[in-house]
């Protein structure tokens, strides 16, 4: 019996590095040769699996990693001086979370599993030393750094400029975006947020995002189901996330 948990343990460690996971090509490590693979690999700590709901930290907490999302989904809130809470980002297999951090040394929102998630917790300590010596690992963080402050100027000017069936188009044709990087289908998906998730993230009331869902359903652009969506006109989708707005 001590043999097989033995044996056990080595796949799991197998197949947990970052040279068989199939997100390297999506990661930090995208920019490593083979043989920096290792030093990339030997600074991450593997953790648990977290539940739907649990906490992978809160907002204030110190800052001391980032994470890469191996598998599942989770979301980040930000909580002002009022008490409103904002829910400001869904975190996708392959993405980083934390970055937002680095400047203050804390962390800016809480960040919670959308469904059972693991994640690859890398210190950031060991992760900037390491980057002083593989400037590729240095200048792939810097990549992804630039990606997030692009993203939230995109989101700026998502909810200033768009009209609400604009803003949910382009969530929709962002995430087709983002399943189809990870070799998913584009077109048909599950939405790992609740509508209401969704509704605050875009600055919608809930009933507003169901009613633009139902909407978009009668002019044959998507048929959803629960939470399963496939998009059946995905350019026109795309013409209606991008229409200039007069606001």
């Amino acid at each position: 019996m001590s043999d097989i948990a033995a044996n056990w343990r080595r796949s799991l460690l197998q197949e947990t590095r970052c040279q068989t996971c199939s997100l390297s090509s999506l990661c930090l490590p995208l920019a490593l040769q083979l043989e920096d693979m290792d030093q990339f690999d030997a600074i991450i700590r593997r953790r648990s699996p977290l539940k739907r709901g649990e906490v992978l930290f809160h907002q204030n907490d110190s800052f001391r990693s980032v994470y890469a999302v191996r598998s599942g989904s989770l979301k980040q809130t930000t909580t002002e001086g009022c008490g409103d809470e904002q829910l400001t980002n869904f975190y996708l297999p392959s993405e980083l979370i934390g970055l937002d951090g680095i400047d203050e040394q804390a962390y800016m929102g809480t960040v919670v599993a959308l469904e059972t998630t693991t994640v690859c917790e890398i210190p950031f300590d060991r992760l900037d030393s390491l980057s002083e010596n593989l400037p590729d690992l240095r200048a792939q963080l810097f990549r992804s750094m630039s990606k997030e402050i692009r993203d939230d100027r995109r989101m700026m000017r998502l909810l200033s400029r768009k009209t609400a069936d604009q803003r949910l188009a382009t969530f929709l044709t962002g995430l087709s975006d983002r399943f189809r990087r990870r070799g998913y289908s584009p077109f048909s998906f599950r939405l790992p947020m609740s509508r209401a998730d969704i509704g605050n993230y875009l600055g919608l009331a809930v009933e507003t995002v169901s009613r633009i869902l139902s909407r978009f359903q009668q002019q044959g652009l998507i048929s959803v189901s629960g939470r399963e969506v496939n998009i059946l006109n995905f350019d026109t989708l795309v013409e209606v996330a991008e229409q200039e707005s007069c606001r």
